[in-house]
C-alpha cells in the first residue's frame, strides 16, 4: 500500500489534522515499547513507580534448611502496620502500602511531596504449612518469615553424600 503524497494544502473534502496517523506508522509500536521498558526497569528497583500508584517490587531472598524456609523481604520505608502476610495452601503472600510525605520548607518556598503505593509478593512453598506455626518479624526494614517444615515433609527429605573420586 503506498502512501499518499503530502500536499501543500488540505483538501476541502477531509479537514486538515496537526499530526496525521499516516505520517506516524511507529506511535503506537513507541508508546508500547515504552511502556515495556518502564515495566523492565520498575522490575529492578527502577522507573516510576509514583506515577503508576506502586512501588518497587520488595526484593526477597529465600533459603531453606531441613527444618524451615525463610523468606526475608526488604521493605525500607514501610511501617510494620502496613504489612500484611498471608497464607493460603502453599501460596505465602507479602503485601502492604508505602507512604512517604517530604516536607521541605526555605524562605518563600514551600514543597510537600506525596508518594504512595502498594506491592504484593506471592511465593510458592514446596509444601503446605500450618498458619500456626509461621513465625514473622519486623526490624529496620526487613521483614523475616519462617516456615516451619512439616515433620512429614522433614522425615522425606535425606541429604546425600558426595564423595571424591
Amino acid at each position: 500500500m503506498a502512501l499518499p503524497e503530502p500536499t501543500s494544502k488540505p483538501s476541502e473534502q477531509e479537514p486538515a489534522r496537526a499530526t496525521p496517523e499516516i505520517w506516524e506508522p511507529f506511535a503506537a509500536l513507541r508508546r508500547d515499547m515504552e511502556q515495556r521498558f518502564a515495566d523492565l526497569w520498575r522490575g529492578f528497583g527502577l522507573g516510576t513507580p509514583a506515577l503508576t500508584g506502586q512501588t518497587a517490587m520488595p526484593r526477597i531472598d529465600v533459603s531453606e534448611t531441613d527444618a524451615e524456609v525463610k523468606i526475608e523481604a526488604e521493605l525500607p520505608g514501610v511501617e510494620e502496620k502496613d504489612v500484611e502476610i498471608l497464607l493460603e495452601d502453599r501460596r505465602l503472600t507479602i503485601r502492604g502500602e508505602q507512604r512517604r510525605e517530604k516536607e521541605e520548607k526555605k524562605p518563600n518556598f514551600h514543597v510537600i511531596e506525596r508518594a504512595r503505593g502498594s506491592f504484593a509478593r506471592s511465593i510458592m512453598l514446596p509444601f503446605e504449612a500450618k498458619p500456626d506455626q509461621v513465625k514473622a518479624s519486623f526490624a529496620k526494614g526487613l521483614l523475616t518469615v519462617t516456615v516451619p517444615k512439616p515433620p512429614e515433609v522433614k522425615a522425606k527429605t535425606k541429604r546425600i553424600p558426595i564423595s571424591g573420586a
